[in-house]
């Protein structure tokens, strides 16, 4: 007769989802500590214990788990990234860039979308529930109830191109401000005497700097303040707003959209209305993102120093993660760059 297979009954039970360090010491024949002495680098274990242990793990499918050591070092290594509107290339590339450099760094991402039309005071009380080692939001701390609860967090907190002053949240952010002033002046210096504004949404703080800075801009220069029409950051409403401009009769020689998609949408709109681009109206974006520099658009632009901004933000987790909780209020930002093109290519007369 053939030799019968003794099963252990409780070796792996059938409703046990995972392997347990309990199942891999009774499979190998060591202490539960051996196995996890054997999973933690740098750890004292003999080499025959390490081979033991190691191949009963591969038998078993067994990983090990984090949330022990979690619950031991107090750190989870794990950051979330709070982010909306992907629809834009810009922070569709600074995830890219921040998933990377956070992995090189011995990091783990928690990637939170938001919907549109939300804020990143809507997900706060999620967050708070996980063990995360830091936040990185691209959205806007709008109340003053969401500043406080990440306050009782006591982890690190950045705020990504939206400054914020508060002393548990740092930021680091574009000078949106300075760089509309900068296309002001660049638009005045090719012969712009009229001019119009595209916004994002109106409670967007970038949209609000943006906005402010090109009418700084403009009043420095002595000239009037833009007609403005409102959009909400993408292709279409730029288009929708331009096509309003238009109907309404506003007199414009020059117009500056809250980001590139806008601009896009605004291009499609004059051309579609027999509007010379630049010579009857100058265009212009912000973010650079690739389809400007498109032969279809080559439109004038300003570029954010992403990377700079990116590798600024981990500069300050891994200060702020190597210190016992405490307000470190720093706030960065950086300049942005003009990328001059065809969109605004008008030399003015004499």
């Amino acid at each position: 007769m053939g030799q019968k297979l003794e099963i252990e009954p409780d070796r792996m039970k059938p409703d046990k989802k995972y392997a347990s360090s309990t199942d891999v010491a009774r499979l190998a024949g060591v202490s539960q500590s051996a196995v996890s002495r054997t999973f933690r680098p740098g750890a004292s274990v003999s080499a025959e214990t390490r081979r033991k242990v190691l191949a009963a793990a591969a038998e078993l499918g067994y990983t090990p788990s984090l949330i022990p050591r979690i619950m031991l070092t107090q750190r989870s290594h794990l950051v979330a990234i709070v982010f909306g509107g992907l629809y834009n290339p810009f922070y569709s590339s600074v995830l890219e860039l921040f998933t990377a450099r956070l992995q090189e760094e011995g990091w783990q991402v928690l990637l939170v979308h938001v919907d549109s039309g939300h804020s990143f005071d809507d997900v706060v009380p999620k967050l708070s529930s996980y063990r995360v080692d830091a936040i990185v939001s691209a959205l806007a701390l709008l109340s003053a109830e969401a500043v406080a609860l990440l306050e009782s967090l006591r982890i690190p907190v950045i705020s990504f191109n939206t400054p914020v002053r508060n002393a548990w949240i740092s930021s680091v952010s574009c000078d949106n401000f300075g760089a509309a002033e900068l296309m002001a002046r660049h638009m005045h210096e090719r012969g712009a005497r009229r001019f119009a504004y595209v916004s994002g949404p109106v409670n967007s703080p970038a949209n609000i700097d943006r906005r402010q800075g090109f009418e700084a801009g403009l009043r420095a220069l002595g000239l009037p303040m833009p007609v403005v029409a409102e959009g909400d950051f993408r292709y279409e409403s730029g288009r929708a707003a331009t096509e309003r401009l238009l109907s309404e009769g506003a007199d414009f020689d020059a117009l500056f959209c809250a980001n590139d998609l806008l601009a896009l949408g605004a291009l499609d709109a004059l051309r579609a209305h027999g509007r010379s681009v630049p010579q009857d109206v100058m265009v212009a974006g912000f973010d650079d993102i690739p389809a400007a520099s498109w032969g279809a658009y080559e439109l004038t632009t300003l570029v954010h120093d992403g990377e700079r901004m990116v590798d600024t933000s981990i500069s300050i987790l891994h200060a702020a993660t190597n210190m016992p909780p405490d307000p470190h209020d720093m706030s960065v930002t950086v300049p942005a760059r003009l990328i001059a093109r065809r969109t605004t290519d008008r030399r003015p007369a004499g």
